[in-house]
């Protein structure tokens, strides 16, 4: 049985990507040019998006790509593939196409894509290493694989302000596993370059990266009751106990407003390799 923090790609965490996907595009738009930099190279045609959410990177690549190229994203939650889907036909977007699936399982055809990318989508996979020998078996032979995640928690104090804030008034939520799948799964960059070998990569290379993004005050109130670990616990609270928690975070998060826009740093990794 799932645990109740833990995200539900087609439950409360889909819905809430979902209902905000305007604002989570406009947050998370330096990472496109980032990933397309590095995954559109010479003789890049074929690409596969990983954990592709509702379509703002799979967009951003096809577009890169033009007409000689195609993009495929692929995710596990249905609402966010279907928004995807629909993004993809009102921009004319013809050379994206959008796959209801998990990476780990998927039956791809073998050695369809020269290359892979993924933002923040393969920190989730219940088997890492199975799930990085089916993605390789579907890459070319040098095909590149280029992924963004999240770097640890110690780094990224925007990411866990809720969190820290919430705890004394809820406990603890979110996985106690630092390597169990969630946001920080792949946080610790060795064990990622085993996993990768382990799955038959080569060439690993993880490098950190550090991209500035905001948040307008309006958004961010928005964000604090919806996403995280801490929005899932939140429908659960009694009312009163509810509201002491909101007023708790909209105090902790006020630390990074300047001028009515939230400031922060997202450290990441670029994981960067090559297929057998």
């Amino acid at each position: 049985m799932q645990d109740q923090h833990v995200p539900s790609w087609n439950g409360h965490s889909g819905n809430a990507w979902a209902d905000l996907q305007p604002m989570l595009d406009r947050l998370y738009q330096p990472f496109e040019k980032i990933l397309a930099d590095a995954v559109v190279t010479d003789g890049v045609r074929d690409v596969l998006d990983v954990g592709c959410g509702t379509g703002a990177t799979t967009l951003a690549l096809a577009e890169r790509l033009g007409t000689v190229g195609r993009c495929t994203g692929i995710d596990i939650s249905q609402v966010l593939v279907d928004i995807a889907r629909h993004r993809a036909e009102a921009a004319g977007a013809t050379n994206a196409c959008f796959v209801l699936g998990d990476g780990q399982s998927q039956a791809f055809a073998p050695k369809s894509f020269d290359a892979v990318a993924s933002r923040f989508g393969v920190m989730f996979f219940a088997d890492p290493v199975v799930a990085f020998t089916n993605i390789r078996n579907a890459t070319r032979p040098r095909g590149g694989l280029t992924c963004i995640a999240w770097r640890p928690k110690s780094e990224n104090p925007f990411q866990t302000t809720a969190e820290r804030a919430a705890e004394p008034l809820i406990g603890r939520v979110g996985p106690s596993d630092p390597q169990a799948p969630g946001q920080f799964g792949f946080a610790d960059a060795d064990r990622v370059r085993r996993i990768l070998a382990a799955a038959g990569w080569e060439a690993i290379d993880i490098a950190p990266i550090d991209v500035p993004l905001t948040l307008p005050r309006d958004d961010l109130a928005v964000y604090i009751r919806r996403m995280g670990y801490v929005a899932i616990a939140l429908p659960g609270l009694d009312e009163k106990l509810r509201a002491q928690v909101t007023d708790v975070l909209d105090a902790a998060f006020a630390t990074f407003l300047v001028d009515g826009v939230a400031r922060f740093n997202a450290a990441c990794w670029m994981i960067r390799a090559r297929a057998t």
